[in-house]
């Protein structure tokens, strides 16, 4: 007896494409995850545990791998961790024990007084300056004598004048650098507790790990659904064949009655009218292959005997009678 073979199941169709697809990924995961060992330390691969989530289209839940990398350093180089890790630790302590020195520091507003900076710096300069400067004002007394200049006249009076001056402004520059100088001493003082325990805070800082990028699977998956779909293909038409010969019939009588179930479509486009039906562009659910066709639901209430509703529950349509009634 020949008979008609049963349209795969679309829910259990997509269910195994979806399994396949996810073993396909676990499978080249793992196999990406190749232990590494360096000179310098080492990298590797375990499944730590298992992470679950529910299908949607099953309802199951699915349990999947939860892998964990995990880098080591050599023996030499954990030796200079450990150090490092010992030495940093000891200078954030010591940064602690010094943050209430701080305190007291701090509380006060850095201060600077003109008039003693002013005062240093000519003390300090004055056992040299103002000799030369004496010597100077002697040179330039018998300069002008023997130029026949006399105190009291014009001439005499401005070359004094001039003198005096450049004396002056040679005290005042004294005095500008001095102050400068001192202001710096002053406030690098001030600022040296600050900056201890600043270099102490900074020797302690905590490295962040460097994490790696967890390997991106790159194998083609199995088409489960296209392998389904065409073998149904091939099955209808053995069958259509086989029943033209035991009828005499010749096979191009018989006709395939598709599916044509609005459940059984995704993408669904409406682009036009045929024999004054709705005709649609759609892909199946199992399949990404482009269909052109009728819906099931835009019939039924029309010409109902075009419209067989399957033993799965699902509409075919029956193309054949929809246009030899149209």
């Amino acid at each position: 007896m020949v008979s008609t073979p049963k349209a795969p199941d679309p829910v259990a169709t997509a269910a195994a494409q979806s399994g396949s697809n996810r073993d396909t990924a676990t499978s080249s995961q793992l196999l990406n995850m190749t232990n590494q060992v360096g000179p310098n330390g080492s990298l590797t691969y375990n499944q730590t545990g298992t992470n679950s989530y529910i299908d949607s289209l099953t309802g199951k839940q699915v349990n999947v791998p939860q892998l964990t990398a995990t880098t080591s350093l050599s023996p030499a180089q954990q030796a200079i961790a450990d150090q490092s890790n010992a030495a940093s630790l000891g200078l954030g302590k010591l940064a602690n024990q010094q943050i209430n020195s701080l305190q007291g520091v701090l509380s006060k507003p850095f201060k600077f007084n003109n008039d003693d900076a002013s005062n240093w710096a000519y003390d300090l300069a004055s056992q040299r300056i103002l000799p030369q400067q004496a010597k100077n004002e002697e040179a330039l007394r018998s300069q002008l004598i023997a130029s026949g200049l006399r105190p009291g006249t014009q001439a005499w009076d401005s070359e004094q004048t001039r003198l005096s001056q450049a004396n002056t402004d040679q005290l005042n520059q004294l005095a500008l650098n001095g102050r400068g100088q001192a202001f710096q001493e002053a406030l690098t003082q001030y600022n040296n507790p600050v900056n201890t325990i600043s270099a102490l805070t900074s020797g302690a800082q905590v490295q962040s790990p460097n994490f790696v990028n967890t390997p991106q699977t790159n194998v083609a998956g199995v088409d489960y659904a296209g392998l389904v779909n065409n073998q149904y293909e091939q099955q209808l038409k053995s069958s259509q064949a086989a029943m033209g010969g035991l009828f005499g019939l010749g096979s191009s009588l018989i006709k395939a009655i598709p599916f044509s179930d609005k459940r059984l479509k995704r993408n669904i486009e409406h682009i036009g009218y045929r024999s004054g039906f709705p005709w649609y562009s759609f892909n199946y659910v199992w399949s990404d292959a482009p269909q052109e066709g009728f819906m099931a639901q835009d019939l039924i209430g029309v010409i109902p005997e075009a419209v067989p509703l399957d033993v799965d529950g699902y509409y075919h349509v029956d193309y054949e009678m929809i246009l030899e009634a149209a």
